[in-house]
């Protein structure tokens, strides 16, 4: 017989996500909203893609990174939507640890991998209008090229050391997560054992690939701004600003909901608030930003009237 102390300490082999919890009836309405929501993200970031690889006026390295942008997004939203959505219709869905892992892998890779695109389109924009006489030297297409792969490298590099961590961990008995999808703080509440170390390891990994670009952002428009500001015509101040607004409000909006989270002092009573403000980053602001960089930006309206007629 095995002992009840020893069948606790069990290494679980699966979660159970317990996705957005009661509804109150509503789980089918949502259902439908969230997906339409998720097949309209899709749509619009294949549009954008399409529209800056077949227009060539858009082959610039701003496009070139709204590009690589959208590519984001996209694997962005496949990697936690579809398993919202089944939590949606099932209110217990099992998830293999594996699965578990690679689901929080490719989640935390992509979300830093964004950030270090937000830093380097802030820098690009930087160049344009702090520097514009070296701007085509600077950025060119070997220097894009080299900005873009450290960004996806960098991005798919950071969060290994931090998965190690957790999924080292040993969890028992309890394995379900009170989320609809594998993310750090629902899954460090149920290890059976220290979780200090990893708990270290989380604040440097967010510091180095989440507050690194914010600051750099942070620094880029302290700049920017400071020589808007100095531009004498306000024809040539809105003419900049407006080079730059969609990024802007694409990283306030990105880190506005990402601070909102993870800087959130959640206890066991704010486990429902918190899965409400997780869809502000991995449904809400995915679905806005194609939306901010076309409706914001006369270039990409011109393309895709061009690419419609």
């Amino acid at each position: 017989m095995v002992s009840t102390e020893e069948e606790n300490m069990t290494q679980v082999s699966e979660f159970i996500l317990l996705g957005l919890g009661d509804l109150h009836g509503l789980q089918f309405l949502l259902f439908g909203v969230f997906l339409v929501i998720y097949v309209m993200t899709l749509i619009s970031n294949i549009v954008i893609l399409t529209v800056v690889s077949t227009d060539h006026s858009l082959h610039t390295p701003m496009y070139f990174f709204l590009g690589h942008f959208s590519c984001l997004e996209i694997s962005y939203t496949t990697t936690i939507e579809p398993t919202m959505l089944r939590t949606l219709l099932t209110a217990h869905v099992p998830i293999s640890f594996p699965g578990c892992a690679c689901q929080f892998y490719f989640f935390a890779a992509l979300v830093a991998t964004e950030c270090f695109f937000l830093a380097v389109m802030s820098y690009d924009r930087y160049i344009a209008i702090c520097n514009p006489l070296h701007y085509s030297t600077i950025m060119d297409h070997c220097g894009c090229l080299q900005l873009a792969g450290a960004s996806w490298v960098a991005g798919f590099v950071a969060p290994i050391l931090l998965m190690v961590f957790i999924f080292r961990l040993t969890f028992c008995a309890a394995n379900e997560i009170d989320h609809f999808f594998c993310d750090l703080k629902p899954i460090m509440k149920l290890a059976c054992t220290d979780t200090q170390v990893a708990e270290i390891i989380s604040f440097i990994c967010t510091s180095l690939f989440a507050l690194g670009p914010f600051l750099l952002n942070l620094a880029s428009y302290t700049c920017i701004i400071s020589t808007i500001l100095r531009i004498p015509s306000i024809t040539g101040k809105q003419r900049a600003f407006s080079t730059c607004s969609s990024h802007l409000t694409v990283v306030c909006l990105y880190y506005g909901t990402l601070g909102i989270v993870y800087g959130f002092p959640s206890g066991p009573q704010d486990e429902d608030l918190l899965k409400l403000l997780s869809l502000l980053y991995t449904v809400l602001t995915p679905a806005l930003n194609p939306i901010i960089y076309t409706l914001r930006n006369k270039d990409v309206k011109v393309a895709l009237r061009k690419l419609v007629r």
